[in-house]
């Protein structure tokens, strides 16, 4: 009996599904043709070798642990050494000359501090002893020989650096803040004329006019929404550097009109993906459009809302903490300034320190999310 219940099943299920006909199979495989056409094309035009990789390996250990300095390299980093204990005295006397004569509230003349600050520095160098100079030399050519090698690690992580870097940073999330702030609050009202649903209920009626007046908003709203975050933030970080000036401000801005193309477009899939029920009930009750979206529309979408506004911040701050390669503010400017002097090391150290930072931001988006979600 159950045998037969089985086979009647299958029978009916095989009857239900209806087998594609030749047209659908062809259009099937053409598309899969041109789906592999693609990947292929794409994987040559691309050039991806994995072996290249593996291939590379040592390129990829000297980049990030330094390369083996010749010998050549050894003595010029030591002929280099060995000249500049005579300049680091010379400066040293010179900043405490110009030090002793703002005490004593003198005029400086530069001339005069320069000659001064030579014969200081030679009565030190006279007075130090071949220890204390073999260890200044010894110290430099570390210095130099570190440069020498390149590589990001080990890391700097001296207390003075890091609590420089912590500034940038702090400035950097500030950014991200801001940005990120200003987005949501302009991507919600713009996320209601982007959605058909909710943009019904402003633009009502099924005459001409009101459905000329709906697909005109809604097709300006959307290219509106298209064109912000058609340009990635580091181009807007450019324009904007170019019309305010540098500072964290043009960042701000940069982020702010790219996250609100991008929240805008989501907040209003979501709204027109929400239960009609809910608001059919208050729209019956005579509520106004104003009324529906508050008490309606907006409970429904609150989760995604705040989970994308979260997300989008997280992706900000790491955003942010490019902008400064452009004059934007925050922890890329100092980024850029070392890797131009090729202090890779102390890259190293505030890249690892956004890494942290964006872990702790995650951790505590992740305990907001569970108290809407």
């Amino acid at each position: 009996m159950m045998a037969t219940a089985d086979t009647h099943c299958d029978l009916t299920l095989a009857q239900v599904t209806p087998r594609p006909t030749l047209k659908q199979r062809a259009a099937m495989g053409a598309l899969g043709a041109i789906i592999v056409a693609t990947l292929v094309a794409s994987w040559v035009s691309t050039g991806i070798d994995p072996l290249a990789l593996y291939n590379k390996r040592q390129n990829a250990f000297d980049y990030l642990f330094g390369r083996q300095l010749s010998e050549m390299d050894e003595a010029r980093a030591m002929e280099q050494a060995r000249r500049l204990p005579e300049i680091i005295v010379q400066e040293e006397a010179a900043m405490d000359l110009r030090d002793a004569y703002q005490e004593r509230g003198e005029k400086i003349d530069d001339m005069a501090l320069q000659e001064e600050a030579r014969e200081l520095a030679a009565r030190r160098m006279a007075a130090m002893t071949p220890e204390e100079l073999d260890a200044i030399v010894d110290e430099e050519y570390r210095r130099i020989a570190r440069e020498r090698r390149g590589g990001y690690f080990p890391p700097d992580i001296h207390a003075r650096n890091l609590l420089h870097y912590s500034r940038a940073l702090i400035e950097t999330v500030a950014i991200a803040i801001w940005g990120t702030l200003f987005a949501f609050l302009a991507a919600i009202p713009a996320s209601m004329f982007a959605a058909r649903n909710t943009l019904k209920l402003m633009i009502s009626g099924e005459g001409r006019l009101a459905r000329g007046a709906r697909a005109g908003v809604h097709f300006g709203v959307r290219r509106v929404l298209d064109f912000c975050r058609g340009f990635n933030e580091f181009v807007m970080a450019l324009i904007f550097v170019a019309v305010i000036g540098l500072g964290p401000f043009a960042g701000v801005m940069a982020l702010a009109i790219h996250t609100f193309g991008i929240l805008g477009k989501v907040f209003s899939e979501a709204i027109e993906a929400i239960e009609p029920g809910q608001v059919e009930a208050v729209e019956a009750s005579g509520a106004g459009p104003t009324q529906i979206m508050a008490f309606s529309v907006l409970p429904q979408v609150m989760p995604l809302v705040v989970s994308y506004s979260l997300l989008r911040f997280e992706s900000n701050v790491r955003s942010a903490s490019i902008l400064g390669f452009v004059g934007a503010g925050g922890i890329g400017f100092l980024m850029f300034d070392k890797i131009n002097g090729y202090l890779y090391r102390e890259v190293c150290t505030m890249m690892i320190m956004v890494i942290i930072t964006v872990t702790i931001i995650d951790s505590l988006c992740g305990v907001l999310r569970k108290r809407f979600v």
